[in-house]
């Protein structure tokens, strides 16, 4: 076993350990933005939710005899546009986003890490788009919660499409770094139901455009930390199933 489930906190030789004895190692790229998330939610929610799904996804299988996981450092800046007009949106061009991605993974493919996941959990269209390519050219595997497979065993919400910064992704955060989350003020905040997709298919290409002038649509005001704990649950065995997908293993008996 790994001396912590975080790449970078281990020291050169121990990294070399994992590829000369032992289960067989997946590393885990969370991906995420920064932008806003209402008046109530972090600007880092996106990064957030996405560590945390793989540090889950690490503890899950850190007794496994055949295959362990190990968390990267975030790629916490992402392609958001759709929130330019709010403070603290800070955005990177596709280009960029590709690049970094593939480059990551190929230096650690060079040094014999063959199995990595990409996980994501910002999805602006060019995101999602941007990371499908990267993924593919990268030859590693992408949690992708907007495939229609994955989004099916997610909450109500978020397969209504409603899923910014309102109950799925608040609850989320409320399960993870609750001092992150302004409670009071996300009490006070009246529902927006908002199918994004469907708008941005529409041609809506901001926040303002399709009536978040708070940056959020959704629910907040009913997210709890029960229900995050319960998506976070679903999300971990997700990633778990596709980590043994990479490596072609079944779990231990």
């Amino acid at each position: 076993m790994p001396a912590s489930i975080h790449f970078a906190d281990l020291t050169s030789p121990r990294a070399r350990a994992l590829l000369d004895t032992g289960p067989t190692p997946v590393l885990l790229l969370p991906v995420g933005a920064v932008e806003p998330h209402g008046p109530h939610a972090p600007l880092g929610t996106d990064s957030v939710i996405s560590t945390a799904i793989c540090v889950q996804a690490a503890l899950a299988l850190s007794g496994d005899s055949t295959v362990c996981a190990l968390v990267l450092p975030e790629i916490a800046f992402g392609v958001t546009r759709y929130s330019a007009a709010f403070t603290g949106a800070v955005t990177i061009s596709e280009a960029t986003l590709h690049a970094i991605v593939v480059e990551v993974c190929a230096s650690l493919r060079a040094q014999g890490f063959r199995h990595q996941v990409i996980v994501n959990s910002h999805f602006e269209p060019a995101q999602v788009s941007t990371l499908r390519r990267a993924a593919e050219d990268a030859k590693v595997g992408l949690l992708d919660p907007t495939r229609r497979v994955v989004a099916q065993q997610l909450t109500p919400e978020f397969q209504s499409g409603a899923s910014h910064a309102g109950r799925y992704e608040t609850s989320l955060v409320l399960a993870t770094r609750p001092e992150l989350v302004e409670s009071e003020i996300m009490r006070r905040l009246p529902a927006y139901e908002l199918n994004m997709p469907e708008a941005m298919a529409a041609g809506q290409t901001d926040f303002l455009a399709m009536g978040m002038d708070r940056a959020y649509c959704g629910a907040p005001a009913e997210a709890t930390a029960v229900e995050g704990e319960a998506t976070l649950a679903t999300l971990t065995r997700l990633l778990v199933d596709l980590i043994r997908q990479q490596v072609g293993t079944e779990p231990a008996s």
